[in-house]
C-alpha cells in the first residue's frame, strides 16, 4: 500500500536523491533540464509515494513550458521508482494520478522525452513537429493530449 501526497518542499532532497539512484550520473544536463531552469514545478501536480512506513518509494513532477509559438504544455518529468519498488505498477499509479491532476487543472497537452512503447499505455504518442533543445532523440519526444497544430520548438516557461 502506497499514500500518494503532494510534494512538499521539504521532500526536495529525498526526492532528489530518488531521482540520483534511478538515472544515470550526468542527468542534470539533459536538455530537459535547461527548460526547467528557474521554473518552478507545478507544485499541486507533483506527487510522492510513500509506502506505510513513510519511505520513498516513487516520485514524479510536472513543469509548464511553451511550444511553438506560445502553447502551453506540461512537461512529464522526471518519474522515477526505487528499484526495489519497481514492478509493482507505482509508475502507472504516479502517472494517472498525475495526469488526471493535470486534466483537472485544465492542462490540455503533456509532453515527456520517455520510451514510446511504455508511455503508449498511457496514451502519448511521437510528436513529429515538436522539437525540443539538442540533443534530444526526436523519436522520444511524445504527447498526449490537444496537439493539433501544435508545433515548433519547445522553451522554457517565461523565457
Amino acid at each position: 500500500m502506497f499514500h500518494l501526497l503532494r510534494e512538499e518542499p521539504d521532500d526536495r532532497w529525498e526526492v532528489e536523491a530518488l531521482y540520483d539512484l534511478c538515472f544515470a550520473p550526468g542527468r542534470e544536463a539533459l536538455a530537459s533540464y535547461r527548460l526547467r531552469d528557474g521554473v518552478p514545478p507545478i507544485r499541486d501536480l507533483c506527487r510522492v509515494a510513500r509506502d506505510a512506513d513513510g519511505i520513498l518509494a516513487g516520485a514524479v513532477r510536472f513543469w509548464p513550458v511553451h511550444v511553438g509559438g506560445g502553447a502551453e504544455a506540461l512537461l512529464l518529468g522526471p518519474i522515477a521508482v526505487h528499484p526495489t519498488r519497481q514492478g509493482e505498477g507505482l509508475g502507472a499509479v504516479l502517472i494517472e494520478g498525475g495526469l488526471s491532476l493535470a486534466r483537472a487543472d485544465g492542462w490540455t497537452r503533456v509532453m515527456l522525452v520517455g520510451d514510446a512503447p511504455y508511455y503508449r499505455r498511457f496514451g502519448f504518442l511521437p510528436l513529429k513537429d515538436v522539437l525540443m533543445p539538442p540533443p534530444t532523440n526526436p523519436d522520444r519526444v511524445l504527447g498526449l493530449g490537444d496537439w493539433k497544430g501544435v508545433t515548433g520548438p519547445v522553451t522554457r516557461w517565461g523565457g
